[in-house]
Parts: C-alpha cells; sequence; structure tokens
C-alpha cells in the first residue's frame, strides 16, 4: 500500500471511528437534571469531553487501519476462503 493511500484510508476510518465515539457518555440537560437557559438547544451535551473523544478516536481508528492494513499486505482471508462466494461462483 502506498503512503498516500494509507493516509486517505487513515483519514476516512478515522471519520468513521468520530462518528461511533460522539455519542459515547452524552447527557443533555433534561438527563442530568440541569435547568436550560433561555436560547440554549435542550438536546446540546452538557459536557461533551471532546478530547476525551479524540482520543478515543484515534485509538479505535489505529486498530481499525491495522487490521485493514494487514488484509491488504498479508491477505489474511481471500475470496476463496469465503464459503458463501464458492456457492455462487459454481453455479
Amino acid at each position: 500500500m502506498k503512503f498516500g493511500s494509507a493516509v486517505a484510508i487513515y483519514f476516512i476510518t478515522w471519520w468513521v471511528c468520530l462518528f461511533i465515539v460522539l455519542p459515547w457518555g452524552v447527557k443533555n440537560a433534561h438527563e442530568s437534571g440541569e435547568t436550560v437557559e433561555q436560547g440554549n438547544e435542550h438536546g446540546a451535551p452538557v459536557r461533551p469531553m471532546l478530547w476525551r473523544k479524540v482520543l478515543a478516536t484515534t485509538i479505535l481508528s489505529a486498530i481499525v487501519f491495522a487490521v485493514i492494513y494487514g488484509q491488504v499486505a498479508y491477505r489474511w482471508v481471500s475470496f476463496d476462503d469465503l464459503p458463501f462466494l464458492k456457492s455462487i461462483t459454481t453455479e
């Protein structure tokens, strides 16, 4: 895998993992028992903890990228290893 391709795949993986991590531990004002000030959104998180989520996203995306890179570089699973594809190709 070329360096540019690896960076692009990691970038996409990081953003997908960010959207997975964003809802973790979020409580809005109603759930935490706080009052909502005039002009604020009722569903907005009280403590979004974004730096923790960025760190969790980076760790999770590094693990996912390592699996993707290992599959591309070492071909752990090929199409011949997938039994449901064999039945499609033999028909």
